[in-house]
């Protein structure tokens, strides 16, 4: 009979301990240690054949043939440029986001359409009716998707065994269990465990696995941090619930970049991919409305031009309200202080209110300028010109300096329709000949200023 042992594990951070503690000394939270049995005999049984394995021995890393990694071209454009220009086989990717944001929609339209692959959906959450509603919804059917309702991880080797899929998708990585602990489906020991045996299933198989995971109250993905490490990449779905684009980003990835982003609509058939995000970013409103300014950003090694709107008002009480959506409330401050005390603006005493329009989140410094123009065009209540756009990042001292790759910035506007486009006079090896929209270079705010508002 196998030897049955206990342990205590943080369900914060998934920290092991022999007995019971009061503080987690892993991540320091209060009254996180839950026991859970765990039983590991000798008389364990193998999770996949011997005929799914590989057998691995060490070789000189000079005698390793360098060959070129053939990458899966998935249909699903935005997931292809998160992943870093496509699905690598043998990887595992964690796919985390709030509840309802569509995580599972997203993961069965991928699926679906993936005609030329074979594609096994577990789901452990939802039955075999429920998918099929959500799939007629989305769209045609895909006779090479194969769905399977099963939460035990040793059935659900078996299937994938006998199928041999090109991609394996677990719907939820949190509903899944195994025999080999004796703890319930969603503790940490099995949420580990199931993720390592599926690690060993990727690698050995070479065949990419998605985990959907939940996230937590805080925003993290649920279970211990340990299962973010474990992965190749981590894929983040998030948006705002009152908005109907949604944004993939990567945490993690070892095959490439994690500056890129994906951007999909909601609609009642699904994530339509949005291959241009500048033109649903920027208002179609004609009129001339202050407080409004357009930004060249950049997200990976996509440009995209977005809409920064800005509302400054006298206090009603006594203290001044600083509030931004979608941008850095510190970095507000920062600019704040700096219109203040190197251009001579009062806005101490006046409430600043920023949103970037679209229900996005940028952090590149490069809409700094756009920021600045976008409170002073409220202030003095005198609307920009829809033609102009701004990319320059704003020093402490008031300096415009210069942002990396300029010219995909300049070259966007242009693309757009835009006449015109500032950015900082340091930029360098930007000539004006080699584009038709007209490029203002400025050292300091005040010439931004006279350009726009003279």
């Amino acid at each position: 009979m196998a030897k049955v042992k206990t342990a205590h594990f943080c369900q914060n951070c998934g920290h092991e301990s022999a007995k019971w503690l009061g503080r987690c000394p892993s991540c320091n939270e209060w009254n996180t240690f839950v026991e859970e049995v765990i039983s590991k005999g000798k008389n364990e049984v193998t999770i996949f054949s011997k005929s799914t394995k590989r057998t691995a021995v060490p070789r000189a890393i000079h005698e390793i043939q360098d060959i070129p990694q053939q990458r899966i071209q998935m249909v699903d454009l935005e997931m292809n440029r998160v992943l870093g220009g496509g699905l690598v086989p043998g990887s595992l990717i964690l796919f985390g986001g709030e509840p309802g944001i569509g995580k599972s929609t997203l993961m069965l339209q991928v699926a679906m359409q993936e005609t030329n692959h074979k594609i096994l959906y577990v789901s452990g959450e939802e039955s075999e009716q429920q998918i099929k509603m959500r799939a007629s919804r989305i769209g045609e059917l895909n006779e090479t998707c194969y769905l399977l309702t099963e939460t035990q991880l040793e059935s659900i080797f078996k299937h994938a065994e006998e199928l041999q899929p090109t991609m394996l998708v677990i719907d939820s990585i949190q509903t899944i269990h195994t025999d080999i602990i004796e703890s319930s489906p969603g503790s940490i020991s099995q949420i580990r465990e199931s993720t390592a045996q599926l690690l060993r299933f990727a690698k050995q198989t070479d065949t990419p696995v998605f985990l959907i995971g939940h996230i937590t109250k805080e925003g993290s993905l649920a279970g211990p941090k340990v299962l973010e490490h474990m992965v190749d990449t981590v894929l983040q779905f998030e948006g705002d619930r009152n908005h109907v684009y949604r944004l993939l980003r990567s945490i993690k990835n070892r095959f490439g970049s994690t500056n890129e982003l994906g951007i999909y609509e909601m609609l009642g058939t699904g994530l339509r991919q949005v291959e241009n995000p500048s033109e649903i970013l920027i208002s179609d409103n004609k009129d001339k409305l202050s407080g409004s300014a357009i930004a060249a950003t950049l997200e990976g090694l996509r440009p995209m031009l977005i809409e920064v709107q800005a509302l400054v008002s006298t206090a009603a009480y006594g203290t001044p309200q600083r509030s931004a959506t979608g941008f850095d409330l510190r970095r507000l401050n920062m600019l704040l202080a700096v219109m203040e005390k190197r251009c001579g603006f009062k806005l101490g005493a006046k409430d600043v209110f920023l949103n970037i329009a679209g229900g996005i989140k940028v952090s590149d410094p490069a809409i700094d300028l756009a920021v600045v123009a976008s409170i002073l065009s409220s202030n003095a209540d005198l609307a920009i010109e829809k033609n102009v756009c701004l990319s320059a990042e704003v020093g402490l001292s008031g300096e415009i300096r210069p942002v990396n790759r300029v010219d995909q910035r300049i070259s966007e506007a242009e693309k757009l329709g835009f006449d015109k486009i500032i950015i900082s006079k340091d930029n360098k090896g930007i000539k004006q000949e080699n584009f038709k929209i007209e490029i203002i270079g400025c050292t300091r705010i005040e010439e931004v200023l006279k350009e726009l508002f003279s």
